[in-house]
């Protein structure tokens, strides 16, 4: 056997044996009554670029791609996944104080007008998550009317 050949069996079986390797998948809800855009009605336009831009990662109604269920990028997607949910989670919406939602309103224009979110990585590949700068007005401005009507 050529020294190539036991290389490329190799790394072959190493693909093979990290698709065994356990790790935890979140757990994908599509019903989420305390969900931000259910308790909210924002137009469809503003709800399909939160949808499309936010929730993969910040819900619990996240769309795992094809090649989340191959390691090592399922390990990356669900990281991602988990991690956005910590930060926040927009399923949880009506389960946060009045205080809380203050906060992540502040966050959500905070993070689209400095062009944090959403992440360049997550938009190479996801294009319907890409925000124009319309779009990002657009919800900054439907961000700081709901921030408002939280005190009226």
């Amino acid at each position: 056997m050529s020294i190539k050949y036991k290389i490329v069996s190799f790394f072959v079986l190493l693909i093979i044996v990290i698709q065994f390797y356990p790790v935890d998948k979140p757990v994908i809800i599509n019903k989420n009554p305390n969900d931000l855009i259910a308790a909210t009605s924002p137009s469809n336009k503003i709800a399909l670029k939160i949808k499309n831009a936010c929730y993969d990662c910040h819900s619990n109604e996240s769309k795992l791609p094809w090649y989340s269920n191959l390691a090592p990028s399922k390990w990356l997607v669900y990281d991602h996944i988990i991690e956005g949910r910590n930060e926040l989670n927009l399923s949880n919406w009506n389960t946060y104080n009045k205080e809380d939602k203050a906060e992540i309103l502040d966050d959500i224009s905070t993070v689209l007008y400095d062009n944090e979110m959403p992440l360049k990585n997550y938009t190479l590949l996801h294009s319907e998550a890409k925000l124009t700068e319309e779009d990002k007005e657009l919800i900054i401005n439907w961000t700081d009317d709901l921030l408002d009507s939280l005190y009226e």
